[in-house]
């Protein structure tokens, strides 16, 4: 089994439940890797080992869901469907968008930003 290490500092983040991180224990899946010296963690698929994308700290965490917030609502409430949505990125991009592998709140601006271009769009979210 692979360990998961936080890229803020080095050291091996902790399975746990993600009432560590929230209090008590929140979704269906609520395992998680977690560091608690710097505050980064990442959710996992169905209560396995398998993160759903890399350790985030705050900072990036909020990043990723204004991504979030440009990216989802062209499959949400426009007129493509989250497949097409994702497949316009790659092409884009040279290479598959996900969010929650975003290391930096950089990669996060870049999506935003062409998300924006590519769907000639006005946004509301500050930057």
């Amino acid at each position: 089994m692979n360990k998961v290490i936080c890229p803020y500092c080095k050291k091996e983040a902790k399975w746990c439940e993600n009432k560590e991180v929230y209090g008590q224990n929140y979704g269906e899946s609520y395992m998680c890797y977690h560091c608690k010296k710097c505050g980064a963690y990442v959710g996992c698929h169905e209560n396995s080992r398998r993160a759903l994308g890399s350790l985030a700290n705050k900072e990036l965490r909020d990043w990723r869901k204004k991504a979030h917030l440009i990216v989802d609502q062209h499959w949400q409430f426009g007129k493509h469907t989250r497949k097409e949505v994702y497949a316009i990125l790659k092409e884009a991009f040279g290479k598959d968008v996900h969010i929650a592998e975003t290391r930096t709140w950089t990669e996060c601006a870049e999506i935003i930003k062409r998300t924006i271009e590519i769907f000639n769009q006005d946004s509301k979210i500050e930057l």
